[in-house]
């Protein structure tokens, strides 16, 4: 791997930290997070309560990436072809013909708000778009723009009128972050910030979608050490051998986690994977590929708690 084209990228990802901290206060490890999810090419699914800046964040990183953006608004009534796009008839001088309408899926970076409200149906159409980064429709297949990342939010207190995702789309998601209530000195900071009268703050376009794919070449081809390789897989592995646990986690977690680990360590400017990048990427990684059983539930046991036991015994 050329250093100096190394170099570059990891200070132009650094600068991209501090455009997006001129809109989000705090939320640190989140951006990391979804930076990180970024440089894997993997899709993310952000867990929190409304109100927390899930939107302001997902629009920030891809005007600072120069990624095309759209919002897809799930509701109940919302159809596949609200999201792929559908055939239309448009005039022409010999007559008509039918053409196709690209949805608001055909963008780099798509947030899926409340992917929970949307119909099984409609979230199998998504499903193909994250896994394969294209559609079908009317007997057509189309590819997506790349880079193609899907965040998907959902609220974790209102589940009236949901249709939970099951566990083969959860495991698309190549992580599950879970967005806080800001600290309280950062919250007086969002409120002088936006109640002033003022527009929100400017923010520069730091990194192109060329170089951003060059990015994940490079976190694709950094070296990771065998023994911290062997056992970021023997902790995945022990998911499916732990107790209370019915269902661990598939071999796609143990290279989700051995990529991420890397874009860690990468987005820290390192040319190196420690085992803290593993230890740091664990839970968002593995929180929701871990199915507890009964006897788990009924103690007050949660994904978070198995993850970090096995963290320990690791």
């Amino acid at each position: 791997m050329p250093g100096d084209d190394i170099d570059r990228v990891q200070k132009k990802l650094s600068r991209v930290r501090g455009e997006i901290a001129k809109r989000i206060v705090g939320q640190s490890d989140v951006i990391e997070r979804l930076l990180v999810c970024i440089l894997c090419d993997g899709n993310a699914l952000l867990e929190s309560n409304p109100g927390l800046g899930k939107t302001t964040l997902v629009r920030t990183v891809a005007e600072v990436t120069d990624l095309s953006f759209s919002r897809i608004q799930n509701t109940p009534d919302l159809m596949p072809s609200d999201i792929t796009g559908t055939e239309i008839i448009r005039e022409i001088d010999d007559g008509r013909e039918f053409v196709f309408e690209k949805g608001p899926v055909f963008a780099n970076l798509v947030l899926a708000d409340e992917i929970n409200r949307a119909t099984p149906k409609t979230q199998a159409a998504l499903l193909e778009a994250m896994q394969e980064q294209q559609v079908t429709a009317a007997g057509e297949t189309y590819e997506l723009p790349r880079p193609f990342f899907i965040l998907a939010t959902q609220n974790p207190i209102d589940q009236g009128g949901t249709y939970p995702l099951p566990e083969a789309q959860t495991d698309r998601f190549l992580m599950k972050i879970l967005v806080d209530y800001p600290e309280e000195d950062e919250e007086f900071e969002i409120v002088n910030r936006y109640t002033g009268g003022g527009t929100a703050p400017e923010v520069e376009r730091v990194l192109s979608r060329v170089e951003l794919q060059r990015a994940q070449q490079f976190v694709q081809q950094m070296p990771i050490a065998d023994d911290i390789r062997d056992r970021t897989v023997r902790l995945v592995r022990s998911t499916r051998e732990a107790e209370n646990v019915e269902f661990g986690a598939s071999p796609r977690a143990s290279m989700g986690l051995v990529l991420a680990a890397k874009a860690r360590a990468f987005l820290a400017g390192r040319s190196h994977v420690s085992w803290e990048d593993v230890e740091e990427m664990a839970l968002p990684i593995l929180r929701h590929r871990i199915l507890l059983d009964f006897r788990a539930e009924r103690e007050g046991i949660t994904p978070e708690d198995a993850v970090r036991q096995l963290l320990d015994e690791a």
